[in-house]
């Protein structure tokens, strides 16, 4: 759970974009994406090693 405290004299949307910051850090976000719908074990390693396949032709 991603919190910032205001400060004195801070505007809304910079405490926005610091809440925004942090969250996109903490990686939130992309856990929830992830975690959207269920995905089979079988399909999780095939998009592991596609992943894996395309970082090494990169490199």
């Amino acid at each position: 759970m991603s919190d910032v405290v205001a400060t004195e004299s801070e505007s809304f949307e910079s405490m926005l974009r610091r809440f925004n910051k942090k969250v996109q850090q903490e990686g939130i976000l992309a856990e929830f994406r992830r975690r959207e719908y269920f995905e089979k074990p079988s399909v999780r390693r095939k998009k592991k090693a596609a992943a894996k396949r395309r970082k090494m032709a990169r490199a």
